[in-house]
């Protein structure tokens, strides 16, 4: 995997992961918890989308390309 692509992952994820902890935060995740025990779908795929692709771009970074 090319090192701008993982980059782009890694802050990709990141960002995701800040939407989605701003999102647990909201009223209608408030809402949600409290009728339901969880939070609203829209926060528990941005924290877990933020959070595969924040693996996916670390360990692309992470591991070295090898050279032909």
């Amino acid at each position: 995997m090319n090192k701008p692509i993982s980059l782009a992952l890694l802050i990709g994820g990141i960002i995701l992961i800040i939407y989605g902890v701003s999102a647990s935060d909201s009223a209608a995740s408030g809402f949600s918890r409290f009728f339901t025990g969880s939070p609203t779908d829209k926060t528990m795929w941005l924290l877990i989308g933020g959070a595969v692709a924040a693996v996916v771009g670390a360990s692309g970074l992470f591991r070295g390309s090898k050279a032909p």
